[in-house]
């Protein structure tokens, strides 16, 4: 028996045979003319498409979309031409083909952030490219029995070219808890490890256990330690089952709880997964994937259809959140050393400023039709002047519930005055941990130092929590943090009002929740916070909340 210890990013428990995901490489020379190589890289457009069109998990089928384009971007093309400049067969054109996406690559790891992570993407285009010249087939949907897949990692197109209804759990070597491996599994609701180093060494039809709530794989674990582990999901699971309506603690002290979104689809998913309300609704999606600004007409469809779907419900927008780390096409943005602390955000004003107030003039419009409670929030504010500028433009269109996303330690350090110029805040504690740790959230090597559990973290909380009850202003969380039930406790312990977070995870917080009062939750934020590391914060909050 052997542990392998990661990163819980879905919680469950799986017992199953290991089905491992490896890639299979060419290691001898591929021969091919300049017009061969342009027909493998339609060919690879093609199938991605085709993959995307069968995708069922949305953010597979988003990244496999961009894939597309990416192989027919004619710049690709002409560094492709430049590299094999004859009309003959090369004799190995392997290294052509990947010098040529070298430019791409540098180019986005050296925006970090976002797009760093698509370097991964461009590595999958010129693999399959390659594969395809020579006559390679990778495997692809052999899964045909319920098991544990475990790789590396996993791309978008590994995950469409499996048949995910025989999934059981996924653990991946690599990835974060923001990565498409933990966002894929949270969707499916089934157990998921990442950065669990050393598993893909693991053999196929090894019977493992994963426990995706401790982040965990044992393989060959007893029937015993199968048995007291699925049970003890049980029991979780059935109490959060047992408990409906809105959120609450057990003294019947009001949490409300929210679902984040990122399209009219999310939203639909959200309110049948029992959500009061939108705290998150991430605009950028509309803008992101655009090569030409959105009209105002069409802003106006899509905010309309999404408070359609939250009839008389809290909806919380938040203006585009894009900029150097995930560029829009349309505005000319400079090449930045560090485009996390760039411009982005609210900052795309200094570069072009009329965007977001077209963005508005959309929200106030849709709003003005529909019932439902409609709230805008500007996010990466780092001062009460920026706070002020957000909170005229919205409400000289008539937008009455103005607020800001706090995600910068200046914003939540100054929360006394950012957070007087609005009428709400709502942290972002996936951005505000990576801030306060001066980590980057989508490097796997740093993920012990992308926890919101981290005492820093819970800090800088607590003091914008504090200057918020003060202003009697409500303070919520749309981050990855409320997700986590002993975590969403502690914040509500710190003195958080709302929590906003995907739709599977709404059951269990809200069961959780249920069965511990407002006092507990204070004792255990305050042993969080007094505590010397995440992991001593973790346990002695565990230790006063229990499972």
């Amino acid at each position: 028996m052997t542990q392998y210890s990661g990163i819980g990013v879905s919680p469950g428990v799986a017992h199953g045979p290991v089905f491992r995901i490896t890639r299979q490489v060419v290691r001898k020379p591929v021969p091919a003319s300049p017009r061969q190589v342009f027909a493998a890289l339609e060919a690879v457009a093609e199938e991605l498409e085709r993959r995307a069109s069968a995708a069922s998990i949305e953010v597979a089928r988003e990244v496999l979309e961009a894939q597309s384009m990416i192989a027919r971007d004619p710049a690709l093309v002409e560094a492709i031409a430049a590299r094999l400049t004859e009309d003959a067969v090369y004799p190995d054109v392997r290294d052509d083909i990947r010098d040529a996406f070298a430019g791409f690559r540098a180019a986005l790891a050296s925006l970090g952030g976002y797009f760093a992570e698509r370097v991964n993407d461009l590595d999958e285009i010129a693999d399959r490219t390659i594969d395809h010249l020579a006559g390679v087939t990778q495997v692809g949907s052999a899964l045909e029995v319920p098991s544990i897949i475990v790789a590396d990692d996993l791309t978008p197109s590994d995950t469409a070219a499996i048949d995910l209804d025989f999934a059981l759990a996924l653990v991946v070597a690599k990835g974060g808890p923001t990565s498409h491996t933990a966002i894929v599994a949270r969707g499916l609701g089934i157990p998921a490890i990442v950065g669990c180093v050393g598993v893909d060494s693991v053999p196929d039809l090894t019977m493992l256990l994963v426990d995706g709530r401790e982040g965990v794989a044992i393989t060959d674990a007893s029937l015993t330690e199968v048995a007291g582990r699925a049970a003890r999901e049980e029991a979780l699971r059935a109490r959060a089952a047992g408990v409906t309506g809105p959120g609450r603690l057990s003294d019947g002290t009001p949490v409300t709880l929210l679902a984040n979104a990122g399209n009219v689809d999310g939203v639909v998913a959200a309110a049948s997964a029992g959500a009061e309300g939108i705290g998150l609704f991430r605009t950028e999606l509309a803008f992101l994937d655009r090569q030409t600004e959105p009209t105002i007409d069409e802003q106006v469809e899509l905010y309309s259809s999404v408070f359609a779907a939250m009839a008389g419900r809290r909806v919380v927008v938040r203006t585009i959140d894009a900029g150097s780390d995930k560029p829009v096409p349309f505005i000319a943005a400079e090449h930045e050393e560090n485009p996390a602390l760039g411009v982005r955000g609210w900052r795309l004003n200094r570069i072009d400023n009329s965007l977001v107030d077209r963005q508005l003039q959309a929200l106030a419009m849709a709003a003005i039709a529909s019932t439902a409670d409609v709230w805008v929030m500007a996010p990466m504010i780092a001062t009460a002047q920026e706070a002020r500028d957000f909170a005229v433009r919205a409400r000289r269109l008539g937008l009455k519930h103005v607020g800001v996303m706090v995600e910068t330690p200046a914003a939540a350090i100054m929360a006394d005055h950012v957070l007087a110029e609005v009428n709400f805040g709502s942290l972002g504690t996936n951005d505000l941990t990576q801030y306060v740790m001066a980590a980057d959230r989508l490097d796997a090597r740093l993920s012990d130092l992308t926890t919101s559990w981290h005492p820093a973290v819970l800090r800088a909380i607590q003091l914008a929590a504090n200057h918020a009850r003060n202003l009697a202003r409500p303070l919520g969380v749309c981050g990855e943090a409320a997700a986590d039930p002993q975590l969403a406790a502690v914040l509500v312990g710190l003195g958080v009002s709302s929590l906003s977070m995907s739709p599977p995870a709404l059951a269990e917080v809200r069961g959780f929740l249920a069965h511990v009062d407002r006092a507990t939750c204070v004792r255990a934020a305050e042993a969080a916070v007094s505590a010397g590391s995440e992991l001593e914060a973790k346990l002695a909050a565990t230790e006063i909340l229990g499972d």
